[in-house]
């Protein structure tokens, strides 16, 4: 076992740096420091969750003191999620990749798991591979051309073509000014179910609700239909995540259910910066230094990042060029995959850099980083994306421009197949209409504040649950986001 760890030890060592920093762990006593510090998290490092979860018992009937109780079980939590996303045995693995390719070798499959293609841990022993490992190397394969090991080769020539069609509208309209155009009017209805026997029967279940932000020229709450159970309290207006908070006790089954159904309006925007007047940077600025600096532990400028920066941007200057040079790199190189719960990575930008492969978030805060390493202000942005074709959560951002403001940029989007450079470059500096958008920042507070760690500790699009006792993780709810577009 020890042997073959590598392959993902520094993730988890990195992890246990934010792990730490997330329970803001400071121990009191040079025993509590020396159990957590020295004991479960060597545990952890090496994937020894059996050993980890006795060491923890042990512990706690020793400490009986609840905060550091509370950062036990926190750890354990983690534990038990990264079981959730390495959940594959290898026979299973195999069964799938039969299935799914057309033929393979034990030297192709080798070769997939030395690059990372196959992504697997080993814990308590046992290899284990990512539940996503194999849609995953199918869509690398596909990426990268070895379309000879694929049953159904993915084209997305369809779903460009569909965008293409909604950005064209939204450029003949547009002066390229950045002023809202093409609205959409949409009704929702989203809806989290938490599965009978998650709780005890006549236990309190507490729930944050994904809201739309109120935006000037981008997006407004035009009507609140229902909210259930009701009692909804909001989160201010300036909050990083908007959200509504609601509580219930379970039902007799230990399940319960949560609802809000809403009508927003949201608009286009697009920007043509080639013709506007970008003016040199105040640096002295709140906004500049605020949205030019590290934010830990997923923005971080370290010497990887140095050197990245200056293979990409060289010894450019100007603001316009500096992100279309990163944009065009990372459309190039990162070709999108589905990710881990980002609760379980420690380091996003790194892992992306790693195994050069990301979605929408991820690549979006590799670009994030980059962007502020070079002195570029830019904030996150995310919540849903809601195409009549396709509704998801997505993630993306916005880079301020003196002179000009905030002007929305979608990495994974990228660039549209067209010799119109307004076209092509359109999500470099503009955003269409099908979209929630529910965050300003990663890791900000939830109201009323969450007393447990979050599902999702640096993005909220799916909502939060937890009881009096515990986080309600995700496999313990289902959600489901039903959209009436009306116009």
């Amino acid at each position: 076992m020890k042997n073959n760890i590598p392959s993902y030890f520094c993730i988890i060592a990195k992890w246990l740096v934010v792990l730490l920093f997330l329970l803001h762990i400071g121990c009191t006593t040079k025993e509590v420091k020396e159990s957590i510090l020295q004991e479960l998290l060597t545990d952890f490092n090496f994937g020894d969750f059996s050993t980890l979860a006795q060491r923890a018992d042990s512990l706690k009937s020793r400490i009986q003191t609840p905060q550091i109780i509370w950062k036990i079980d926190s750890i354990l939590d983690m534990a038990e999620r990264l079981k959730l996303e390495f959940s594959l045995t290898e026979n299973q693995v195999d069964s799938l990749l039969s299935i799914r390719l057309i033929k393979f070798s034990a030297e192709d499959k080798q070769r997939w798991e030395n690059a990372n293609w196959l992504e697997y841990m080993f814990i308590d022993g046992e290899k284990l591979y990512f539940k996503r490992t194999v849609s995953n190397l199918e869509l690398l394969l596909n990426h990268y051309g070895h379309f000879s090991y694929l049953v159904d080769p993915i084209n997305n020539d369809n779903e460009d073509s569909v965008k293409l069609a909604n950005l064209r509208k939204i450029l003949a309209v547009s002066t390229g000014r950045g002023e809202p155009v093409w609205p959409v009017q949409m009704q929702l209805e989203y809806n989290v179910n938490l599965l009978s026997g998650s709780v005890s029967p006549g236990e309190l279940v507490k729930c944050w609700l994904p809201f739309p932000k109120v935006i000037t020229g981008r997006q407004r709450l035009l009507e609140t239909l229902l909210f259930f159970p009701g009692k909804e309290k909001f989160s201010p207006d300036d909050a990083s995540h908007q959200s509504v908070y609601m509580e219930q006790t379970a039902d007799t089954t230990g399940g319960a259910n949560f609802l809000e159904k809403i009508i927003f309006e949201s608009y286009a925007v697009w920007f043509d910066l080639r013709k506007a007047d970008i003016l040199p940077y105040d640096t002295t600025s709140l906004l500049y230094r605020r949205y030019t600096a590290e934010q830990p532990p997923h923005i971080v400028f370290n010497e990887r990042i140095n050197d990245l920066s200056d293979e990409v941007v060289g010894h450019e200057n100007d603001p316009h060029e500096i992100v279309r040079r990163i944009f065009y790199w990372i459309d190039g190189a990162i070709p999108w995959a589905g990710a881990l719960e980002y609760g379980v990575m420690p380091d996003i930008p790194g892992y992306v850099l790693d195994n050069f492969r990301g979605d929408c978030g991820m690549k979006t805060l590799l670009f994030m980083t980059l962007a502020r390493f070079n002195g570029i202000p830019v904030r996150w942005q995310s919540g849903w994306m809601l195409f009549p074709d396709e509704v998801n959560l997505h993630d993306w951002c916005e880079v301020y421009y003196e002179g000009v403001g905030w002007v929305p940029l979608d990495i994974s989007f990228g660039l549209m197949q067209s010799d119109d450079i307004r076209e092509k470059e359109f999500y470099i500096s503009g955003l269409d209409a099908y979209r929630l958008i529910v965050n300003s920042d990663i890791g900000g507070k939830l109201y009323p504040p969450k007393m447990y760690l979050r599902s999702e500790p640096w993005d909220f699009q799916r909502g939060e649950l937890e009881s009096d006792v515990r986080n309600l993780y995700f496999n313990l709810w289902r959600y489901r986001m039903n959209v009436i577009w009306l116009n």
